[in-house]
């Protein structure tokens, strides 16, 4: 007896609801479908076959083929008269033609659905017809039709369609910046689609809660949806937007480049298709990662171009967006402010009109600040109060630059005090933002957001001449990322695994370099690099109390400098401090002795950076010993000669007020990599350097180890007399544990490392300029990367690091410093000693044992160290070169 054949209506239904589960099954099964519908002479199964699989070819990414079978299913339903196939064909095709920018015709098609059906499917065409209007800029007429057809789904228990309108609202309210509803939207969705068992569907849905959470500005978080959803998706359309999300969650933490580039590559890859939708979106979003990186003149070209596919495409809410965009690097790139004011109060009342409200404080605050350039105070007053309306809806950036605008006004106004005020509610803003933040790499570069904030208030103190509002408002800005330091959570397994694959990468790269094999494909370790950044990044902040706020260490600089605490001079106890600040291109010095604050202007920025380059080299020519015994001399001659120049620049007009105190020491940006040692002040004086300020406070209030912690002895591979100088040293310790051979792995070495009194790891280091985190002492198995090191509960109270350069750090906006000194410094290390640059065997070892007899005996480390160099014999150029390369960090 012949099995009977399964009814195509079935087939096609059950094509239609494997898209949202996979499109390519889908596809299949809607072709499977169709034959059937043939054979069955079944045209409205037909037509929900094509339709099927349009909806599948829209969702793998091939919108002309998706265009052609929705044709198809209308065009078959309309021959059948099949009334109620061809209204739900006509709104696939509504959407495919939305993805190709041809609104008119989109809304055309779902005005001739919804005249054709009635109750529950006339309520599915609203939905659709909202989507569209939602796509182009009209969010208030969406919502009205959403809000119609919601009832009606629930009240006839259509999932499928709630979820689909839960899902595009839910979006629209993040648009608006109603970013509860907006969760609460998406959350339903993704709860229904997941009842429903559509997969895809429900990524898309946590996806969105992604662009939520990148709103609020808690990325980890952000990070996290993403990376969940993005398991779930399929090739095809949703790369576009993956590309076009990630650009805006990187750069809503300062990562300009990156996010730069990220949008760069949407763009690029979508200029080769016909979805002029997501090219449109592309472009926009390039244009904004143009701007925030400082190209106005490429972001107005960007914008420019996105705003003619949004015209062309129907959506003109969305040009509106692209004009803002392009006033914005107006208002930078050297246009006049008046034309600036009239543009951005054009753009304000169209947005508001159109129903953007975070948009338009965006355009109100350009307005304010141009207004306030060309002195005309009242409209500039005007503008921020209709700004601040919606001044708690925006992304933390457009809130910030808020209270900018607002110090400015006050500014203006002559009310010195109104313009500190809001400077510093800007900044705590700013402190809750990165507070959420586990990955030191993020912290370190959301500082940048802050710049104008930070500028602002260093601009105002030094033109008060107060040498304390100075070092308050300079330290404001520098090595926030280290202070909150959040309580690290558990080793992420993910994490874990992904540092092992990059040892083994690395091992297998050197050994088949080694052996004269072929490496690993170059692709592979940097996939396995890719991971270790994504897991790291979703790594949230842990902290004790709800929100941090300055403890007594902190509050010191943190807070306003009427109301700070005598605890930074007190810390001190006899120490001088020295902070260096640039401004303008200008460099100062604010000093703090004996509890009095003295601000000096040494001079141009430009002069010790230009001398440092040429030390470095000197130096670099006296640790390899090149040249002649004569030569290398003179040229030990002229380095000495250099540091006191180098000196006399900075120390020149405050020598005399240091007298022979010990001293702590604040660089500015450009001076990270002065040599300290070699100049004459400094060579046998103990000092310490640190990022800031609060750092070195907050340094001091670390606890003491106990008595019986270990201290701990690592020799990496390549170092043939490291072994045999650490089994010495650990020799004279009173709790060693030596880590030599195949011993010294980085699991060994991190399991040591927690909790010891000192660790002094021998072993080559690796400078990573694309990534400092990936900077890395090698080891037995591979390297020891930063990354590696975040994963300490307790650091090391006192970490040695003679490896070469090991103190380089890459110094990011706002002072923030990436390496491995900065990653151990910011996990709770007291001092770091390590060197700037590339330092000879022989004198490193030298310099080593006299160190640690010092550290023995007693001595602190920034005193140990400066006993150490003058132990040694400073006429010998590699010993002069060691001496000047190795510096104490920290505390």
């Amino acid at each position: 007896m012949p099995v009977p054949e399964v009814p195509a209506s079935q087939l096609s239904a059950a094509a239609l609801a494997e898209v949202g589960r996979d499109p390519s099954v889908a596809l299949g099964h809607a072709d499977t479908a169709l034959l059937a519908a043939r054979r069955q002479r079944d045209p409205a199964a037909a037509s929900t076959a094509h339709r099927a699989a349009s909806l599948a070819l829209r969702e793998l990414g091939d919108i002309p083929g998706a265009l052609a079978r929705a044709r198809s299913a209308v065009r078959v339903a309309m021959t059948a008269g099949a009334g109620q196939q061809e209204a739900e064909a006509r709104m696939s095709l509504a959407y495919v033609l939305l993805e190709l920018g041809r609104l008119r015709a989109a809304l055309n098609q779902a005005d001739r659905a919804g005249g054709a059906v009635t109750g529950l499917s006339a309520s599915r065409v609203a939905s659709q017809r909202a989507l569209i209007l939602q796509r182009s800029g009209r969010l208030d007429e969406a919502l009205s039709l959403y809000a119609t057809s919601l009832p009606v789904f629930r009240r006839h228990h259509d999932k499928y369609w709630e979820a689909i309108l839960h899902n595009n609202r839910g979006l629209l309210h993040a648009d608006k910046g109603n970013l509860d509803a907006a969760e609460s939207d998406l959350g339903d969705a993704a709860a229904l689609y997941t009842e429903l068992d559509l997969t895809l569907m429900a990524a898309e849905a946590v996806w969105n809660l992604g662009i939520v959470a990148t709103r609020r500005g808690d990325v980890p978080r952000a990070l996290a949806f993403f990376d969940r959803a993005e398991e779930q998706f399929v090739t095809g359309s949703q790369k576009w937007q993956i590309l076009i999300h990630r650009s805006e969650v990187l750069l809503s933490v300062g990562l300009w480049d990156e996010g730069r580039r990220t949008a760069e590559k949407a763009v690029a890859e979508l200029a080769e298709t016909d979805q002029i939708t997501d090219l449109a979106e592309a472009r926009l979003m390039l244009a904004q990662a143009c701007a925030a990186a400082g190209d106005p003149q490429e972001a107005k070209a960007q914008g420019t171009a996105a705003r003619a596919l949004f015209l062309r495409s129907g959506r003109a809410g969305w040009a509106r967006l692209s004009g803002l965009v392009a006033l914005r690097a107006s208002e930078t790139d050297g246009t006049n402010p008046r034309e600036v004011l009239r543009a951005a109060l054009a753009c304000a009342a169209e947005l508001s009109a159109a129903g953007w409200p975070i948009a338009e404080m965006d355009a109100r605050l350009i307005a304010a600040r141009a207004a306030q350039r060309v002195g005309n105070l009242k409209s500039a007053r005007s503008q921020l109060q209709l700004a601040a309306r919606s001044q708690r809806l925006g992304p933390i950036e457009l809130r910030m630059r808020a209270h900018y605008a607002r110090a400015l006004l006050c500014e203006a106004s002559g009310d010195r005090r109104g313009a500190k005020s809001a400077l510093t509610a800007g900044l705590r803003l700013l402190d809750d933002f990165q507070s959420v933040l586990g990955a030191a790499e993020l912290r370190a570069h959301v500082s940048a957001i802050g710049s104008q904030l930070v500028a602002k208030g260093l601009d105002l103190a030094l033109t008060s001449g107060n040498p304390r509002e100075v070092l308050t408002w300079s330290d404001q800005w520098r090595a926030r990322s280290l202070r909150p330091r959040p309580v690290r959570p558990p080793r992420d397994p993910e994490l874990t695994a992904a540092l092992a694959d990059v040892r083994r990468l690395n091992s297998e790269t050197v050994n088949a370099q080694l052996g004269g094999r072929p490496a690993p494909l170059i692709t592979e370790r940097w996939a396995a690099e890719r991971r270790v950044v994504t897991t790291s990044r979703r790594a949230a902040a842990v902290h004790s109390g709800a929100k941090h706020r300055p403890g007594p260490a902190e509050s010191v600089l943190v807070l306003p400098v009427r109301q700070a605490p005598a605890n930074l001079a007190d810390a001190l106890d006899g120490k001088a401090l020295v902070e260096f600040v640039e401004h303008s291109g200008r460099l100062y010095a604010v000093t703090l002795i004996d509890g009095r604050h003295r601000l000096v202007q040494l001079g141009m920025v430009n002069q010790p950076r230009a001398l440092t380059g040429s030390v470095h080299f000197m130096l670099r020519r006296l640790a390899t010993r090149f040249g002649s015994d004569r030569s290398l001399q003179l040229m030990a001659q002229s380095a000495r000669h250099n540091g006191a120049e180098l000196e006399r620049q900075l120390f020149g007009p405050i020598r005399d007020g240091l007298g022979d105190r010990e001293l702590v020491i604040v660089p500015s940006a450009s001076l990270h990599s002065v040599p300290w040692s070699l100049l004459p002040a400094l060579a046998q004086r103990p000092f310490r350097i640190s990022p800031s300020a609060a750092a070195w406070v907050q340094a001091r209030a670390v606890p003491p180890m106990a008595l019986d912690s270990a201290e701990v002895f690592a020799a990496g591979p390549g170092l043939p007399t490291a072994a045999a100088e650490l089994t010495q040293l650990a020799g004279a310790s009173r709790h060693p544990v030596l880590l030599t051979a195949d011993l010294a792995t980085a699991d060994n070495v991190l399991a040591a490392l927690d909790g010891a009194a000192l660790a002094h790891i021998a072993a080559h280091g690796v400078l990573r300029t694309d990534n400092p985190l990936f900077s890395a002492l090698m080891l037995h198995d591979g390297p020891l990367t930063v990354y590696d090191l975040e994963g300490l509960q307790v650091a090391p109270r006192v970490v040695v690091l003679p490896a070469c350069e090991s103190g380089v750090s890459a110094v990011h906006a706002g002072d923030e410093l990436l390496g491995l000194v900065a990653a151990l410094l910011g996990m709770g290390t007291v001092s770091v000693i390590a060197t700037g640059i590339s330092v000879p065997d022989a004198s490193t070892a030298t310099l080593m044992t006299h160190l640690h007899r010092h550290l023995n005996a007693g001595a602190e480390a920034a005193a140990a160290l400066a006993s150490a160099r003058g132990s040694g014999d400073r006429s010998d150029p590699g010993f002069l070169a060691t001496a000047a390369g190795f510096t104490c960090y920290g505390a």
